[in-house]
């Protein structure tokens, strides 16, 4: 609701809980709903395999369509609310984990919700969270209705989080919490509003990469469905090959199957496999069970080798199409809904802060500090109106920031090139480090609105 800025069909947003169906917002030319089931048979839509789901999934499963610029780029699945309590999660009738599974597998990002004041992982959203092993690279977590706390609350709200988020999600690296209040009402907390700015930009920079790398994603969801198909093709033809030929056939699948872990050992170092790229071995086990081993292939070496050759040779060849085909293409960014409210006009994320702060004065920024720069620069001995290298260093050294920084700020302070700075030029080297000191970035060239005045015209035309 709050990426698109408008309602869409079948939409329930309130405190309790709401949404029981897994909801696909798509674009269409006109509003309206489609069914599970008849989404299912739609070959233009990429939902069929789901039918194995069966019924009880299909009737909690719809396509919103509306014509909303936000989705010609990007499509939402929109999953239920997570429920507490054992007979809750009993009574959605379908394996809730095994569609999020499925979605997970296919999706470019998944995003998990938290409320700020409400922190709780329940049994089913743990279940739901481990059902995205393998996809950890995908998920984003975002802290939602953070404006309902104050900074030392949300402090701690945040440590809680990650703390909970670490037991649950088993990976060495720290996932990526966007903090915010995603929706439209007024703050109710405005001690953090930049905080949130800046966190909700950060989510939509990561949002609008997504159109522009889904070729290389889809690319490298081959290439680990390459890497999984031929180490299944050596489980199988293994468990194949043990099988006895006439007798004690049933015995013998027994014994492979918990001999599983020990099979997976030997075949790494036959082949060697890493261990990470074989099925965990407690559902292979599972699904083994209702399988005829007799029935099973055997190797193809042929097959593995055309295997081997693509991810060796035709995977490279694939990438340098897809860069070419990216430089040649305009940049694929989102657009509408909230993506546009913070792209133009003053109310733009960093517009009149840092670098960008004076850019539509009629005065030059700098000047309302310049004399208390000018003092400084008057210390330094200049001579003929302008100080030397070395005693500009002396002083912007008292800042404390590394040489690679003051080495781009004299670079953008120094604008006719001579080695040398005047007073306008020091006292624009003393903005840009205030600017640094603030938590701003440098800009890569120097803006029009800070070069001094007496360099106005003849820094313009030698540009």
């Amino acid at each position: 609701r709050y990426l698109l800025e408008q309602d869409f069909p079948g939409m329930r947003i309130g405190p309790e809980p709401t949404t029981d169906s897994f909801i696909a917002v798509m674009y269409g030319d006109t509003e309206g709903n489609v069914p599970g089931n008849a989404l299912v048979v739609d070959p233009k839509k990429p939902f069929r395999k789901l039918s194995r789901f069966g019924n009880a999934f299909l009737n909690r499963f719809m396509c919103s369509q509306l014509p909303n610029q936000v989705l010609k780029s990007i499509s939402i699945i929109d999953s239920p609310g997570i429920l507490s309590g054992e007979k809750q999660r009993i009574s959605r009738g379908y394996d809730f984990c095994q569609v999020l599974q499925w979605f997970a597998e296919r999706v470019d990002r998944i995003i998990l919700l938290f409320d700020a004041h409400k922190l709780d992982i329940s049994d089913e959203f743990s279940e739901a969270i481990k059902s995205f092993r393998g996809q950890d690279d995908k998920i984003r977590v975002v802290l939602n209705k953070a404006d309902q706390v104050d900074t030392q609350q949300l402090m701690r709200v945040y440590g809680a989080l990650m703390w909970s988020l670490g037991k649950v999600i088993d990976t060495p690296e720290v996932l990526r919490v966007y903090i915010g209040s995603f929706w439209a009402h007024p703050l109710r907390n405005t001690e953090n509003r930049r905080l949130f700015e800046a966190e909700a930009q950060d989510l939509f920079k990561d949002i609008q990469s997504l159109p522009q790398k889904a070729a290389v994603r889809k690319l490298n969801d081959l290439i680990k469905r390459a890497r999984l198909a031929k180490v299944h093709a050596y489980i199988i033809s293994y468990l194949k090959k043990e099988m006895p030929s006439v007798f004690g056939k049933e015995n013998k699948k027994k014994e492979l199957i918990n001999r599983l872990p020990e099979i997976y050992v030997q075949l790494q170092r036959e082949y060697h496999i890493s261990a990470g790229d074989f099925p965990e071995v407690k559902k292979m086990q599972e699904l083994l069970e209702n399988c005829d081993f007799t029935k099973f292939h055997s190797l193809k070496p042929k097959l593995i080798e055309t295997v081997d050759n693509m991810l060796a040779n035709k995977i490279a060849s694939l990438m340098n199409l897809i860069r070419q085909e990216e430089s040649n293409m305009p940049t694929e960014m989102v657009h509408g809904g909230a993506f546009d409210g913070t792209m133009a006009g003053p109310f733009g994320h960093g517009y009149g802060e840092g670098a960008k702060e004076g850019a539509d004065e009629d005065e030059w920024v700098v000047a309302k500090d310049k004399p208390a720069y000018d003092e400084i620069f008057y210390t330094l001995s200049p001579i003929n109106g302008k100080i030397s290298g070395i005693s500009a260093k002396k002083e912007m050294v008292t800042s404390k920031l590394p040489n690679s920084v003051l080495g781009k700020i004299w670079k953008l302070a120094d604008c006719d090139g001579d080695g040398m700075l005047d007073d306008e030029e020091f006292a624009l080297a003393k903005h840009l480090i205030k600017i640094k000191l603030d938590g701003y970035e440098l800009p890569g060239t120097l803006p029009s609105h800070l070069v001094p005045p007496s360099h106005r015209k003849p820094f313009q035309t030698a540009e």
